[in-house]
């Protein structure tokens, strides 16, 4: 991994499992992301998923799944080459720094290299999660304008972001994509 002080993702490996299951994040946001210890377990367990870890330079920042299941998020087909995004999160520690939004700027342009026939991250986000939907949304991804319900916080609503384009195009470039307002 790279020695720097850039923010980048890499794969989830046995070895980082006992230190992406020790990140934390506050009581509030375990209803949105779930125990980081639990979903570490959860994605080396799936064939469908890829876990990452977020680093800045050598320290390890957060982590997120990649579910790539047909009916990822939503429970039925989506978008065509579309991937699920689920608990993604930056240990409390590493929090109010911009993090977040460049972390989910990094996993899209490493999704995009990656999986190149991937064209649409989709995720859910609690209504209530304000501070991720702001987080999102300053990555380039639009809200849908559809909500799932259920979910440990309530109703959540789906977003989704093009991959392979600049975050600044995304939210554009996500809606032709599955035929929807880019407004949501």
């Amino acid at each position: 991994m790279p020695a720097s002080s850039e923010l980048h993702v890499v794969r989830l490996t046995p070895a980082l499992a006992d230190a992406v299951g020790a990140l934390q994040v506050t009581p509030q946001q375990r209803a949105y992301v779930g125990d980081p210890a639990v979903n570490v377990v959860n994605t080396l367990q799936d064939p469908l998923s890829e876990g990452m870890a977020i680093f800045c330079g050598d320290t390890l920042i957060g982590s997120y799944r990649l579910d790539f299941s047909p009916n990822a998020i939503t429970g039925r087909p989506y978008a065509p080459a579309s991937v699920g995004l689920r608990a993604f999160l930056i240990d409390r520690r590493h929090q109010q720094r911009g993090r977040g939004a460049r972390a989910a700027i990094a996993l899209c342009d490493d999704l995009a290299v990656r999986h190149p026939q991937r064209q649409v991250l989709l995720l859910a986000v609690h209504a209530r999660n304000r501070a991720g939907i702001a987080t999102y949304r300053r990555a380039g991804f639009v809200a849908t304008g559809t909500w799932l319900s259920g979910g440990r916080a309530g109703p959540q609503q789906l977003m989704l972001r093009a991959l392979g384009v600049p975050a600044r195009c995304a939210p554009v470039a996500a809606a032709a994509r599955v035929g929807e307002s880019a407004d949501g």
